[in-house]
C-alpha cells in the first residue's frame, strides 16, 4: 500500500508540474480549423487557448487506448466468466456427492464390535 502510494507520487507530480508549465507557455488563443477546403469557415472551427487542445488530445488519446485495450482483452474477460460459472458448477456437483456421502454414511452405521 504504501509503495502505491509512494509511486503515484512519483509520478504524478512530475505529471502535474509538465502540465502546468505546458499550460503557462502555450496559454496564447489558436484557432482549430475543421473544413480543410476552406481555413476560414467559422462554422467548423474553435477557438481556444492552445493547451486546451493538447488536454483535448492526450484525454481522447487516452480513451482511444482505453478502448482499445478493453476490447482487446474481451476474450480473456470471457475465458474468465466462463471458468468461473464452470467452477461454481463443479462446486455445487462437489456440495452434492457430499451431502450424499454424508448422507450414506449417516444411514450405514458400523456396528460397534463387542468384545
Amino acid at each position: 500500500m504504501m509503495m502505491k502510494k509512494l509511486l503515484n507520487i512519483v509520478v504524478l507530480i512530475p505529471v502535474a508540474i509538465i502540465l502546468i508549465v505546458l499550460s503557462v507557455a502555450n496559454r496564447q488563443t489558436v484557432t482549430l480549423a475543421l473544413n480543410p477546403f476552406n481555413p476560414a469557415d467559422s462554422v467548423l472551427s474553435a477557438s481556444a487557448p492552445f493547451f486546451v487542445f493538447l488536454f483535448l488530445a492526450v484525454i481522447f488519446g487516452m480513451i482511444v487506448g482505453s478502448l482499445a485495450t478493453w476490447f482487446s482483452q474481451g476474450k480473456y474477460r470471457k475465458r474468465a466468466r466462463n471458468e468461473a460459472h464452470e467452477a461454481v458448477k463443479w462446486h455445487a456437483e462437489a456440495e452434492k456427492h457430499r451431502t450424499r456421502a454424508e448422507t450414506i454414511a449417516s444411514q450405514t452405521l458400523l456396528p460397534a464390535s463387542s468384545k
